[in-house]
């Protein structure tokens, strides 16, 4: 019990300097961030490149808008 104490005042407090000039509080929070995108992230075969070919248009259609 006393050596989880003592670890306990050894983390840095949130506006302590860290990683990359952002504080601990800031560092955290972008790791939080990065792992909620990662767990949101599409699986792989959505990357990849479709065999599906798609109708050519006219040079003067995509000029035009149309």
């Amino acid at each position: 019990m006393l050596a989880v104490l003592a670890l306990a005042g050894c983390a840095k407090a949130d506006n302590e300097p860290g990683p990359g000039g952002v504080t601990m509080g800031e560092a955290r929070a972008l790791d939080d961030a990065a792992q909620m995108l990662d767990a949101r992230r599409p699986p792989p075969e959505l990357y990849a490149p479709s065999r599906t070919r798609l109708p050519q248009q006219d040079a003067s259609q995509t000029a035009n808008g149309n």
